[in-house]
């Protein structure tokens, strides 16, 4: 049976380029599918294909067991949507806006209130509630924005980029909500340009380039397409990278690589802590004076530019069509 979010071939042009082409996706029941790309990727076309925003040029999608095209009305009834920008009403206090949405969603003044109430202190809001959203910090109404998705707890969410312009504190919030959320049972897509949220929260990974879809796996499993592990050492002087690097090379399984400037030394190693043990007693035997060494996976930066060529710019938005039309 498909999954929660299920899409098949799903085609969109915007002029000569094609911001989707030929998406494949399955998302089981209660996880976190996160869509991983840089600017104009297509990660924002899926989305609006997905929450009936946007109707495809060809191609299936299927929302929480219904269908996208044919159903449009009962699947927004279905999901809960956070976009790029927190997607409030400034003038109204946040308890105005949350109740606001309630009873868009035909709920009794009398519930509208109570969920509002209590979404304000699951989002830690309740202190600022009746406070106009226009005096709310970036992180507050991010948090409002999600507050609203969530209304009506919807089975399936969509947040698309939803802690970019963040600083560390909020962003760590808001990854902490989305758990809870997984945790009762919420089916999530996530689109993010920040490797370490998709490494963070997402069971399973779609790296998106130019409108398609390039590797799909766990982190784990990405990861090693990569190469598996790495020793890295920063020696403590200079004079010391050329006998380190003969060292690294007697234990690599590929390019020693040099930083002087940072001091580091870089090589492709297997057998884990073991082997990297018998390195520090090489380096010490040679007279090597270490900083700092260490055991290193790949991450999903390394990941992304194996995979792409380049790395997964940041900054700007990718909402609009033109921009993903520039892709």
């Amino acid at each position: 049976m498909p999954g929660a979010i299920y899409a098949e071939g799903l085609v969109k042009t915007f002029g000569d380029v094609r911001a989707l082409d030929g998406v494949d996706l399955d998302v089981p029941e209660g996880t976190v599918l996160g869509l991983l790309g840089p600017n104009g990727a297509g990660k924002t076309t899926a989305v609006r294909v997905l929450t009936t925003l946007l109707r495809p040029d060809s191609g299936t999608a299927v929302v929480a067991g219904i269908d996208v095209l044919k159903q449009p009305n009962e699947v927004r009834r279905s999901i809960g949507l956070s976009g790029q920008f927190a997607a409030v009403d400034e003038y109204l206090t946040g308890r105005e806006n949350l109740q606001m949405v309630g009873q868009l969603y035909q709920m009794s003044g009398r519930d509208a209130k109570a969920r509002a109430a209590e979404l304000l202190e699951r989002f830690n809001l309740a202190d600022a509630g009746d406070r106009p959203a226009k005096t709310y910090s970036g992180g507050m109404r991010r948090r409002l924005d999600l507050a609203a998705a969530l209304v009506v707890s919807p089975p399936v969410m969509f947040m698309d980029e939803p802690t970019t312009g963040l600083d560390p504190r909020n962003r760590q919030q808001l990854w902490s909500i989305i758990q809870e959320l997984v945790a009762g049972g919420t089916t999530l897509l996530l689109t993010t340009q920040y490797l370490e949220e998709a490494d963070q929260l997402a069971h399973d990974i779609c790296v998106v380039d130019h409108g398609k879809v390039i590797a799909r796996g766990t982190s784990d499993q990405l990861k090693a397409r990569t190469g598996g592990e790495r020793v890295e050492v920063v020696v403590h002087e200079p004079e010391q990278l050329t006998t380190a690097a003969e060292v690294l090379r007697g234990f690599g399984k590929g390019e020693t690589t040099v930083d002087t400037h940072t001091r580091r030394l870089t090589v492709p190693v297997t057998g884990g802590a073991k082997l990297l043990a018998e390195v520090i007693r090489e380096l010490d035997g040679r007279g090597v004076e270490i900083d700092d060494i260490g055991l290193r996976r790949p991450t999903l930066d390394d990941v992304f530019i194996s995979l792409t060529g380049h790395a997964a710019e940041t900054g700007g938005a990718d909402g609009d069509q033109p921009e993903e039309a520039a892709a």
